[in-house]
């Protein structure tokens, strides 16, 4: 889903440009409410889990391939507005690192990888939660279906910013066959990914799952000999690891998913390289800005071992994008932190 330069013409992407600046300046007002103590350190894990993820491509299709997208996981496990800031510092490491997804399309990927899967999943996710049984597993089953929900539903807003500034004459109903057809069958991918790490994480720490917060169990009381409902009280949270542990747990299950394990990825191009190729998209596709840099391709120049040259190049990425990551989210709990009135100032 990573858009290139070329796809899509100027004024299209100054203008998603500008929705994407908006954006982000709602989110990083928004996040100052999401993230506290606990959360701020997850932030950053969750931008570097997702990184290490989207390099893991795998097979949908004959010759296709798909990847973690990570809207939903991030807006679930640390809430829609951080989650729009977690995907975009991801997008942002791969566009100037490692000359993944153009430059001058930097503001139609973040609208379409960044805030459309966070707005639509946290949107399908927040409604499920409300109807499901009040137990961990609804969060499971409602990640699932808000994750597969949330991919589809991007490849239907690229087709539309396609079908407004596309630089290639295709007819908009085959990209939009082509496109959702496709992204449908990653969505299932990024569902599976999804529902299992928020479940992972709610097994040992369900206090830390954002999206898991105001679950409540409902209890009974006899009254006159009759049962009856008694008000909601919090559920019991059994920390079964210290947040250190999961942090560090998470950042060296995020090295070894991208320093090792992406040598096996499917070598496919993904649903929307196919796509385009398919459908002539991309004959005007440019050489991206960054295609000289030592990263570029996800690859260490001048490292010729192909997998020794991933392999450092996916640990550095991890490592760069928990770094810029966490360093965003501890400015804005900082801002946090200093808005927030002195007990003598209440008093």
């Amino acid at each position: 889903m990573h858009v290139p330069d070329g796809f899509i013409d100027a004024p299209t992407s100054a203008a998603t440009g500008l929705v994407a600046a908006g954006a982000l300046a709602v989110s990083l007002r928004g996040a100052r409410r999401e993230l506290d103590e606990r959360t701020a350190p997850l932030a950053g894990l969750v931008a570097a889990f997702i990184f290490a993820v989207q390099m893991l491509n795998f097979p949908v299709a004959a010759g296709t391939s798909g990847h973690l997208l990570g809207g939903a996981l991030a807006a679930i496990l640390v809430g829609p507005f951080t989650g729009v800031l977690c995907v975009s510092v991801v997008l942002l490491m791969q566009g100037i690192l490692f000359a993944d997804g153009g430059l001058t399309a930097l503001g139609v990927n973040i609208t379409d990888m960044a805030i459309v899967t966070t707005v639509v999943a946290y949107a399908v996710f927040r409604g499920l939660v409300k109807v499901l049984p009040r137990r961990r597993r609804s969060v499971t089953v409602a990640s699932f279906t808000a994750a597969l929900v949330s991919v589809p539903a991007a490849a239907v807003v690229f087709t539309l910013v396609y079908a407004v500034g596309g630089t290639t004459d295709v007819p908009i109903g085959k990209v939009a066959t082509a496109m959702i057809g496709v992204h449908v069958l990653i969505g299932i991918g990024e569902a599976a990914i999804t529902a299992l790490t928020v479940g992972a994480v709610i097994a040992v720490r369900p206090d830390l799952v954002y999206g898991a917060r105001g679950l409540r169990q409902r209890l009974k009381l006899r009254v006159d000999g009759e049962l009856v409902d008694a008000p909601d009280a919090p559920a019991p949270v059994a920390a079964r690891t210290s947040r250190r542990t999961l942090w560090l747990t998470g950042l060296a299950t995020s090295l070894v998913l991208a320093g090792f394990v992406s040598f096996y990825a499917s070598a496919s191009p993904d649903g929307l390289a196919k796509v385009a190729h398919d459908q002539g998209i991309d004959k005007k596709e440019e050489r991206h800005a960054s295609a000289d840099s030592p990263l570029a391709g996800y690859g260490v120049k001048d490292v010729s071992d192909a997998r020794l040259s991933g392999g450092l190049a996916g640990v550095i990425g991890v490592g760069a994008t928990v770094v810029a990551g966490s360093t965003v989210f501890w400015v804005v709990r900082r801002r946090r932190s200093a808005s927030e009135p002195s007990p003598s100032r209440v008093a």
